[in-house]
């Protein structure tokens, strides 16, 4: 089910019979105690999850992407936008020319929306292809299971904080953190925005129960999958 996990011959055998497959898209970006990856960790897990019982194939998560708002936070990694629209035309050219005909993108970072800009354009010039882009963590019924277990959610909160997202950071704040200023982060540069986030936190609490986190899971993935196996075109 995982590219990396198949040969070139396979690939091909497989899609002769089902032309679907899964392309994760995430970013290296600051998370405040969490993984700088989690993003990418997040995109691909819910891919892998959502495919397995369908054996649809998974690239690789693409890890880079637009994270310029975060760029003087140490160890945040970001595209420019001229670069990041050639990466997904390539990707997408390169998918089609193997024969997948019906990709599902599934994107783990907000920052990542221009690439639709792209596929809109990449569609028409490829009229029997179809094309679906997933933000898997806004979803409607995820985001709706998010705010029935706490509305105060955001990046680098609670809502991402997953056993396979947590390093071996112990420091992990109990209390929930105020809400930031979004109109004043919007209209400074990452410098400025450093200063305004400090730990990088949006707001809300840091961690809640993994029980609740494994019920959202169980959304997402199901969601997820549900686009796999519903209308194309």
């Amino acid at each position: 089910m995982k590219i990396a996990d198949m040969n070139w011959m396979q690939v091909e055998e497989r899609v002769a019979k089902d032309d679907r497959c899964i392309l994760p898209i995430g970013s290296v970006e600051q998370h405040a105690y969490l993984s700088l990856a989690t993003d990418m960790i997040l995109a691909e897990k819910v891919s892998v999850d959502a495919a397995e019982p369908l054996g649809i194939p998974v690239f690789p998560v693409v890890p880079y992407g637009l994270a310029s708002s975060f760029a003087t936070f140490p160890g945040t990694l970001t595209l420019s936008l001229a670069t990041y629209i050639g990466v997904i035309e390539d990707l997408l050219d390169s998918i089609y020319r193997s024969g997948f005909r019906r990709v599902l993108i599934v994107n783990g970072h907000g920052g990542n929306t221009p690439a639709t800009v792209v596929i809109s354009e990449w569609l028409n010039a490829h009229p029997d292809a179809s094309v679906k882009f997933h933000d898997w963590w806004r979803a409607p019924q995820t985001l709706a299971k998010v705010q029935q277990t706490d509305p105060a959610a955001s990046h680098a909160s609670w809502m991402e904080n997953f056993p396979w997202t947590r390093t071996t950071d112990a420091r992990q704040p109990t209390t929930a953190k105020p809400q930031i200023d979004y109109a004043a982060l919007a209209r400074v540069g990452a410098a400025q925005k450093r200063e305004l986030l400090g730990d990088g936190n949006y707001h809300g609490l840091y961690q809640r129960p993994d029980e609740d986190m494994a019920a959202i899971w169980e959304v997402a993935v199901s969601e997820t999958r549900a686009l796999l196996e519903g209308d194309w075109h």
